[in-house]
């Protein structure tokens, strides 16, 4: 009986299969429930006691040798089959990785940012979640100011000093309270107004506010500004300034450039004019300035705002704001080859 099951030790050594079903059946004929071992193991019984030790461990020998032998070869086929399923046929050509593409959003706001960046301005963020103070308060929009209805806000209900920013011009509070003039920055991001969603507003939206502190900033020194980035922007020099009101400008305006009559599109947008607002700006009011720890006796300053989402539209011909929400891939595809 010894020499038998030996037979079967060699027998199990020799095996090899890439064969899942031979394997298998391989396994059952030694270790399953009506397997070779289960007769041996019967059959201790019947051995003589002299040679009950030897039987017993060669028994042992053929049970972890087949267990081996099952348990390579299974690896073996996994192994193979893995292989396979991540790299396949390595003489087939590669696929072809899908290149992504920038949201038309942050594609102008890169490129305002860059305009500006050449001019010296840098660029300062602030959170979109602010208090009162920095959002209205300290930009000469004291409690109860008519001025604040101006811009319909989102606020937090359990908390009415906290709201959604309306505009990033809390972002220059923020920059005056920590730096000293002279200041040169811009703010982009976004803002949050509760009103009406259709095809030209939203709740949410892009704005680029700019601010230069300094001693000596003056209206003209505003206009050239504003001129340079219409020329860099849309490659359109010629712009006005309308005067106009706000709170944290003295005097204010708003702007505006000559995009022309040359198309349908050009009248269908400037309706007939020629002429497009792209923003507002005005020289910053002495008490913003004292509200932010700046002497408005000594220093002086300009700020400016355009909507990133308007210029947008208009570069890019943009009939619907709702669009750069909504992320339908067949409409952000269409920017792949806009750097």
């Amino acid at each position: 009986m010894i020499e038998t099951v030996r037979k079967h030790i060699i027998e199990v050594q020799a095996f090899s299969s890439t064969n899942k079903e031979e394997i298998e059946n391989f396994r059952i004929k030694y270790l399953g429930k009506k397997g070779l071992l289960n007769d041996f193991f019967a059959e201790f019984k019947n051995v003589p006691n002299e040679q009950k030790k030897e039987f017993g461990q060669v028994i042992n020998t053929l049970k972890n040798a087949a267990q081996e032998k099952v348990d390579s070869l299974k690896e073996a086929i996994e192994s193979s089959t893995e292989t396979k399923g991540v790299y396949g046929d390595l003489s087939r050509p590669g696929e072809v990785i899908p290149l992504g593409s920038r949201h038309p959003i942050s594609i102008v706001k890169n490129k305002i940012i860059d305009i500006f960046l050449r001019i010296g301005f840098n660029v300062s963020e602030g959170p979109e979640i602010e208090d009162d103070w920095h959002n209205f308060t300290a930009l000469n929009l004291p409690e109860y100011h008519p001025a604040r209805d101006m811009q319909d806000t989102f606020f937090i209900q359990t908390n009415p000093d906290v709201l959604l920013r309306t505009h990033t011009s809390s972002v220059q509070v923020r920059y005056m309270e920590n730096n000293k003039p002279p200041i040169r920055t811009i703010s982009p991001g976004r803002v949050y107004r509760n009103e009406a969603i259709s095809a030209r507003s939203h709740c949410f939206f892009h704005q680029v506010e700019g601010l230069y502190v300094d001693k000596g900033v003056s209206f003209a020194d505003l206009k050239q500004t504003l001129q340079y980035f219409t020329t860099e922007m849309f490659g359109k020099s010629k712009i006005r300034l309308r005067p106009s009101y706000f709170p944290f400008t003295e005097p204010s305006a708003e702007v505006d450039v000559y995009w022309g009559l040359e198309t349908e599109a050009d009248y269908r947008i400037t309706k007939g004019t020629g002429w497009l607002e792209i923003g507002g700006c005005g020289m910053v009011d002495p008490n913003v300035l004292k509200n932010c720890g700046i002497d408005p006796e000594e220093y002086s300053g300009f700020a400016f705002g355009v909507g990133i989402d308007r210029i947008a539209m208009l570069l890019h011909q943009i009939p619907d704001i709702r669009m750069f929400s909504e992320n339908d891939i067949r409409f952000l595809e269409q920017f792949k080859s806009v750097l």
